[in-house]
């Protein structure tokens, strides 16, 4: 491809090996002790989709399965999928405690092993903006959703507390060359090039996810122990780099803090996204 800006020709990003180091990455770790402290955001994001009880409803890149839960709880016919066998298990155990009918399947967002139409709304919180092919993830969540159907997305921000976040990581370790920032799926104009031919409508909302922890060093511990893009990015670091990378993120909590009392209250902005089908 050719850069834009430059007009010099540059390598396009092998992205099927990104995607199997991103596999390795969110394999590390344990998602499942930060994936079960958003559940709300799951249960939110059900509610912006109106989900009818009856609907078939698939949570793409589900993790641990907040969405799935969700909307297992309203009743709807759930199809949770994820390309980390690790957290499709997680997410089971989850369903089995709660007595709630959920299918599990092992599944990539770019390539969906669904039939045209096969859904009445597709759903995805902090998931499927990871997937290093915007342009083919929406497009395959556009072709698995019943035309007048939904797509309801809980994306981080940009500008937000986990968009920082990322930002800080990278400036210790780069990103892969030439693949669009995963927070691009919180901008609202992002989104209209992804999804408008297809869309009759998109709404956007932004909101807050309010991380609650005993205190930032607290944060930073559960993170770089159980999360993996930051547990691959101190264990990629030299203990001198793993030092100032701490030192950087106790800088951005402290930017965003409204705990006031020596914990750690911090609201993570992200967009609420439903989109219509055309």
């Amino acid at each position: 491809m050719t850069s834009v800006r430059t007009g010099v020709a540059v390598a396009a990003p092998d992205l099927a090996a990104i995607k199997q180091r991103q596999q390795a990455t969110w394999a590390s770790g344990d998602f499942g002790i930060i994936g079960t402290t958003l559940q709300i955001v799951g249960e939110t994001l059900c509610e912006a989709a109106d989900l009818r009880s009856g609907s078939k409803v698939l949570d793409v890149a589900a993790g641990n399965g907040n969405c799935s839960l969700a909307a297992a709880r309203r009743w709807c016919d759930v199809t949770s999928t994820d390309y980390v066998p690790a957290l499709l298990e997680d997410g089971r155990r989850r369903a089995s405690a709660e007595r709630l009918k959920v299918t599990f399947r092992e599944a990539d967002v770019e390539a969906l092993p669904f039939d045209d139409g096969a859904f009445d709304a597709v759903l995805s919180s902090f998931g499927v903006m990871f997937a290093p092919d915007h342009a083919r993830s929406a497009s395959e969540m556009l072709r698995v959703v019943r035309s007048g159907g939904t797509i309801a997305l809980a994306n981080w921000t940009p500008a937000g507390f986990i968009g920082r976040m990322f930002g800080v990581i990278g400036r210790h370790v780069p990103p892969p060359a030439g693949v669009t920032p995963p927070a691009r799926w919180g901008l609202p104009e992002h989104l209209e090039l992804l999804f408008g031919e297809g869309a009759a409508r998109i709404r956007t909302t932004p909101r807050d996810f309010m991380f609650r922890y005993l205190s930032a060093a607290h944060f930073i511990d559960v993170f770089r122990t159980w999360y993996g893009p930051v547990h691959k990015a101190f264990a990629a670091l030299p203990a001198k780099g793993q030092d100032q990378l701490d030192a950087d993120m106790h800088e951005l909590i402290a930017e965003f803090n409204e705990g006031g009392d020596g914990t750690m209250v911090v609201p993570g902005e992200y967009l609420e996204i439903v989109v219509t089908k055309r």
